[in-house]
Order: C-alpha cells, then structure tokens, then sequence
C-alpha cells in the first residue's frame, strides 16, 4: 500500500510509464532526504544573495538612517531565517533519533 503513493511504474493501455525517481525511494521519508540534500545548499545560496543585497543597500545608502535601517533588517532576516532553517533540521533529527525513527515510519 505504501509504495501506491510513490508509484514509480504505471501500466496504461499496455504502454508501462517508467517514474522519475530512484528505484530504491520507498518511502516518504527516503524522498524527502532526497530533497533535502538540494535544499540546504539552495538555502545557502539565497542567505549569500540576501547578505549582498543587504550589504549593496548599506553601502549605497549614504549615511540615510531609513536605508540604513532596511539594509540591517535585510541582513538580520537572512541570518534568522538560516539559523531556523538549520534549528529545525537538527531538532527533527534529534527527535528522529530519540524515538528510534532513523529509518521512517511509514
């Protein structure tokens, strides 16, 4: 029954349509580490554009205190938001490892 969510095989009209994912993704779980591995160093990328663009705005903001407030607040959200990114990944694999769910539970 699990593996009719993440079908990798359909049979249509005699033609079989072959899915795009790894042949050895059986899981939900197996899926999302997957993704996971494209998605933190994508997280990466955008805190570095977000810290030039917040260091762009402070420097061409010429001694303007509201540029120079939005510039920091740019550059302060970037860095919040990374930390909980990783806050979060790590608590879930410590709550993974605490219940014994390395493996998955579906």
């Amino acid at each position: 029954m699990k593996n009719y969510f993440l079908s990798q095989s359909v049979n249509l009209n005699g033609q079989t349509i072959q899915g795009p994912l790894d042949t050895n993704i059986q899981t939900l779980g197996d899926l999302i580490n997957k993704i996971l591995v494209f998605l933190m160093p994508a997280a990466g990328l955008i805190l570095l554009f977000v810290l030039i663009w917040g260091g762009f705005d402070f420097m061409m903001a010429q001694g303007n205190p509201e540029k120079i407030k939005s510039a920091w607040g740019k550059i302060t959200s970037g860095i919040i938001g990374f930390i909980l990114l990783i806050a979060s990944y790590l608590i879930v694999r410590l709550i993974a490892k605490i219940f014994g769910l390395e493996n998955g539970i579906l």
